[in-house]
């Protein structure tokens, strides 16, 4: 597999260039265009993250979904399973903790812990996509491992890449461990893959 340390740091260098304004914009479409999915609608516990280096905000996307009744959960280091992740209900404005990595998520001793199958949808930030559900994400495989289910969805939750339509490359590599995503969501568009 060629060396993708050049492309994850120049769509990284992209994303954090834009303006604030441009991410709220770009925060604002990706909620608009999840908004009119049946299957993010019907969702009720949704899997989500908290942007950090010029990724898209999901933030209004969950808003308007737990505004009919879904619940919303964060990743969490799997304290004993090697680079998994479990997830934890949250809601905006909880107290976070900052793991090994500096990166805030709900406390683990003071959370019920849900594992990632029980989702019925997540929202996965990414460096880079393509139309076959590649996904480039950081390097250290916590999204692979963590969904790596010998399930078909709908018996597995729906994976959804959430990205800068800039972030879309022709074709990415795919290792025999990758986990493809579902569908892809843009400040663009919303790309259906293995869902309709």
């Amino acid at each position: 597999m060629s060396d993708l340390r050049p492309l994850r740091r120049e769509l990284r260098r992209q994303r954090r260039a834009l303006s604030a304004s441009a991410q709220r914009q770009a925060a604002a479409s990706v909620a608009r265009h999840l908004a009119g999915w049946l299957h993010f609608l019907h969702s009720r516990r949704i899997g989500h993250y908290l942007a950090s280096d010029g990724e898209i905000d999901p933030t209004s996307a969950l808003l308007r979904g737990q505004a009919r009744g879904a619940q919303g959960f964060l990743p969490i280091l799997h304290p004993f399973a090697h680079n998994r992740l479990l997830f934890a209900p949250h809601r905006p404005g909880e107290r976070l903790i900052l793991n090994r990595y500096a990166i805030a998520e709900p406390d683990l001793r003071r959370q019920v812990l849900t594992p990632a199958w029980s989702l019925d949808l997540v929202l996965l930030p990414l460096v880079a996509f393509d139309r076959s559900g590649a996904r480039l994400g950081m390097g250290g495989g916590y999204y692979d491992r963590t969904f790596a289910l010998d399930r078909p969805w709908p018996s597995r939750p729906l994976l959804v890449g959430v990205a800068h339509h800039f972030q879309e490359r022709p074709q990415l590599p795919m290792a025999t461990w990758d986990v493809p995503l579902d569908a892809v969501v843009t400040d663009r568009e919303l790309i259906l893959i293995r869902c309709r």
